[in-house]
């Protein structure tokens, strides 16, 4: 498996663990998405909204546009909990832009060439206050490491929620879904 390969089946996988949180919190009542926990974003709804938005200001970095904000959140402040407000109305909404995010990075995937996984990526953190240059390929494990840590913590919050038939988020479960086996 080529490096370009492994980091399409990571992103596969993280858009499968998405599909299947998205799922999950749709079982759940408005109080329980929006109950506010010590951990995360502060609530699965606002969790999934930080998951959506890193991915989506990263592939804008990853295309070329380094201040990109994502939808909700205000330029040049601290998103907070911002991110929502007149951006993404609610589950259904989230669900829609998100399969549409998920097929940009597809279609980003698929196009991107082995000797572009060098190159610098730009972008600029609300967060940090600063300006990022990263490596191609640093961007892209980034953004599914901080999906696995997030999702770990919304899978926290939906188990504290009452949920007992909690989502799968394994590697190991996709590709055992899937019936790959050596």
């Amino acid at each position: 498996m080529t490096a370009t390969e492994m980091l399409q089946r990571l992103h596969q996988h993280r858009a499968w663990v998405n599909g299947n949180l998205l799922a999950a919190a749709s079982a759940l009542s408005d109080e329980q998405l929006r109950a506010a926990f010590p951990i995360g974003q502060g609530s699965v709804w606002k969790s999934l909204l930080h998951l959506y938005g890193a991915e989506y200001v990263w592939l804008a970095a990853l295309q070329g546009n380094e201040a990109a904000v994502a939808p909700g959140d205000v330029p040049g402040k601290l998103p907070g909990n911002q991110l929502g407000e007149g951006g993404i109305a609610d589950l259904p909404d989230l669900r829609q832009k998100w399969e549409a995010l998920e097929r940009r990075y597809t279609d980003y995937l698929a196009g991107l060439p082995p000797e572009a996984l060098g190159e610098a990526v730009t972008r600029y953190s609300l967060a940090l206050q600063t300006r990022l240059s990263l490596r191609r390929s640093d961007v892209l494990l980034h953004v599914c490491t901080h999906a696995h840590y997030t999702v770990a913590q919304v899978v926290n919050m939906l188990r504290q929620c009452g949920v007992t038939n909690l989502p799968p988020t394994m590697i190991a479960a996709m590709a055992s879904q899937e019936g790959n086996r050596a």
